[in-house]
């Protein structure tokens, strides 16, 4: 099973959330896509431990079961489409979370997150740990 990780879920593991720590020791592969590292950088250069987390960070990156997603021509194609879809139906959500959407179609793994709103994305595969949070 491979996984993609959403901002929040990233977060949720480096608190050692158990339900999240359990989902990752169970994948194959762990995918980051090129959006999540950016809102996770950020909240690190916005955060008083900038340093000490970004070193936590590059070493999660290092492990062998974590790879960084690329955003390609397809993962365009298929960003206008969701954007486009969710435009008609009148359910936006932020474009971060459209380009996060596009890349798990794309790869054709299991996106973890906490947010509801990519209920909202036609044939998004997604594990909402909402439901599994205390």
């Amino acid at each position: 099973m491979n996984y993609i990780l959403d901002t929040n879920v990233y977060s949720a593991l480096m608190r050692g959330d158990n339900s999240v720590v359990k989902l990752i020791k169970q994948a194959e592969l762990i995918y980051l896509t090129p959006i999540v590292i950016g809102e996770i950088l950020f909240g690190f250069r916005n955060g008083n431990k900038t340093e000490l987390n970004i070193e936590q960070f590059q070493k999660f990156l290092s492990s062998r079961f974590v790879k960084e997603l690329k955003i390609t021509h397809q993962t365009a194609d298929r960003y206008s489409r969701i954007a486009t879809d969710l435009r008609l139906k009148g359910h936006p959500i932020p474009t971060n979370d459209i380009w996060i959407a596009a890349q798990t179609i794309e790869s054709g793994g299991i996106l973890l997150s906490y947010d509801q709103l990519f209920t909202k994305v036609d044939g998004l595969i997604w594990n909402n740990l909402q439901k599994t949070k205390n």
